[in-house]
């Protein structure tokens, strides 16, 4: 993992933080700490994390809303680390922004795995400064990484722009959810690919679009979804 990325731990107890931040340490990056919600919100705007793990049990904010509130000015990856396992958090979760999420008690080596899957996720950098996509009303610009409906611009999280740019550069296409993980989280990215689902309602949700009646993307029932054309 490139030794630059910078990582933020988030969680109030201090003995599971240090653990974790040894093994990020241990791959080579850089890793700060923080124990309650304002401190990560301040380090988070200061120093600009890539990476940040976040508990949703804090002592003074709720974990769901301190990552709507990372995602008022930062993109970067949000890996929920926590002993919640009901479905409804989870949903709750990647609805807010997070793009993984790990169950504790869990497995470092897996930790450090997903965290490594993101830095190597594909960020659209690549391509030509002129890359853009339309979808009926919709603009995408794959470079600037912007999305406007009309006149109006859309704020996305780097994952929900990312899937709507993989259905919408192959309109009409059925994409699997495994094709979308690829190509969004990496071929190296394992988990439940419930986690498609969940993001794509959350588009759906910022765009006004609705699976009954569809003016965006399709979903293509036991396969996975596709972008309607012009």
């Amino acid at each position: 993992m490139a030794g630059s990325a910078l990582v933020l731990v988030v969680d109030d107890e201090r003995p599971l933080v240090g653990v974790i931040a040894s093994h990020l340490d241990s791959e080579g990056l850089g890793v700060i700490e923080a124990y309650d919600g304002a401190s990560a919100l301040g380090i988070a705007r200061a120093e600009r994390p890539d990476v940040i793990i976040i508990d949703l049990t804090l002592p003074d904010v709720e974990g769901i809303d301190l990552i709507q509130h990372l995602r008022e000015f930062t993109d970067a990856y949000v890996v929920v680390l926590t002993a919640r396992d009901e479905e409804s958090d989870k949903v709750a979760a990647f609805t807010a922004g997070a793009d993984d999420y790990v169950v504790k008690p869990f497995s470092a080596r897996e930790l450090i795995a997903r965290v490594g899957a993101m830095m190597r996720r594909p960020r659209g950098n690549d391509e030509p400064s002129d890359r853009q996509v339309a979808l009926g009303d919709l603009r995408l610009d794959l470079a600037e990484r912007t999305l406007h409906q009309g006149r109006r611009e859309v704020h996305l999280t780097r994952t929900e722009f990312d899937l709507l740019g993989a259905l919408a550069s192959r309109p009409r296409q059925v994409l699997t959810r495994r094709e979308l993980i690829d190509e969004v989280w990496g071929s190296d990215w394992f988990g439940d690919e419930q986690v498609v689902d969940v993001h794509i309602r959350a588009v759906r949700r910022k765009l006004g679009d609705q699976a009954s009646a569809p003016r965006y993307i399709r979903t293509v029932r036991g396969v996975g979804y596709s972008a309607l054309g012009a």
